[in-house]
C-alpha cells in the first residue's frame, strides 16, 4: 500500500524485454540504501518487487499484465521514474490510499503553467473516469492528485510548484502517456452497491439498511 507521495526521482538505467515479460533497471540515489530483496516499491505508480538491489540501484520484474496495462515497457534509458517505498504503519498518511494496481493509462492532452505551477488536461479510458469525481483523489504516475474539474472523457489537475519540480510530472509534455489509479474507496463503493454481476443495484441505502448491517 502506498499514499502518492512521491519520494525520489530515480531514472530508467536499463529495460530488458525477455518475451512477454522485462526487468527493469533502476538508479537512484536516497532510496536503495534503505530497500530489501522482497520489498514493494512503486514506480511511476506500480507496484514492483525489488529482487535485486544496491547502493545506488535496484531492479524489478515486470510481467505481462503490467506492460500491457501500464507505461513501464514504453521507458527508455534515462527516462525519470516516480519511486515511493511502501507505507509503514506509523508512517504519515499524506496522499490518499494507493493500491499500486494500474487501471488505465492516460494521455496528457493539455497543458498550462503559471507561478512555476501546471495545470493538466489528462484524457482517460472509460474504466477510470466512472470513478472521478470533482475534488476526489487521483494517482497520476504514482503521484496522488485532487481532480480540479472533469468531463466525460478527460479530467483537469492542478500541480503546485514544489510537485512539479520533485515528481517528473512537471517534465511531461502534450502527449505523453501516464499511469492512472482510480480512488480504491471508489471501487469498493460500487461494488458494495451492485451485485456479483454488476447489472442489479442494491436496495438504497437507508436508515433500516444501515441498522440491517450493523452500522448504526
Amino acid at each position: 500500500m502506498f499514499t502518492g507521495i512521491v519520494e525520489e526521482i530515480g531514472q530508467v538505467e536499463n529495460l530488458f524485454k525477455i518475451g512477454k515479460h522485462a526487468k527493469l533497471y533502476v538508479k537512484a540515489s536516497m532510496i536503495p540504501p534503505e530497500l530489501s530483496e522482497g520489498e514493494s516499491i512503486a514506480v511511476n505508480g506500480v507496484c514492483l518487487t525489488v529482487v535485486e538491489y544496491n547502493r545506488s540501484s535496484f531492479v524489478a520484474d515486470i510481467s505481462s499484465e503490467t506492460l500491457s496495462r501500464s507505461n513501464l515497457g514504453e521507458m527508455k534509458v534515462g527516462d525519470p521514474l516516480n519511486l515511493e517505498r511502501a507505507l509503514r504503519v506509523n508512517d504519515r498518511f499524506g496522499g490518499h490510499i494507493v493500491s499500486g494496481h494500474i487501471d488505465g493509462v492516460g494521455v496528457i492532452r493539455d497543458k498550462q503553467g503559471g507561478s512555476g505551477g501546471v495545470t493538466l488536461t489528462i484524457q482517460s479510458p472509460d474504466e477510470v473516469m466512472r470513478y472521478v469525481i470533482i475534488k476526489g483523489s487521483i494517482t497520476v504516475d504514482g503521484i496522488s492528485l485532487t481532480v480540479a474539474d472533469r468531463d466525460s472523457g478527460s479530467f483537469k489537475v492542478s500541480v503546485i510548484p514544489y510537485t512539479a519540480r520533485k515528481t517528473s510530472i512537471g517534465l511531461k509534455g502534450i502527449g505523453a502517456r501516464v499511469n492512472l489509479e482510480a480512488d480504491l474507496i471508489g471501487k469498493y463503493i460500487e461494488r458494495f452497491m451492485y451485485n456479483d454481476r454488476g447489472k442489479e443495484k442494491r436496495k438504497e441505502i437507508d436508515r433500516g439498511f444501515l441498522m440491517e448491517h450493523g452500522f448504526i
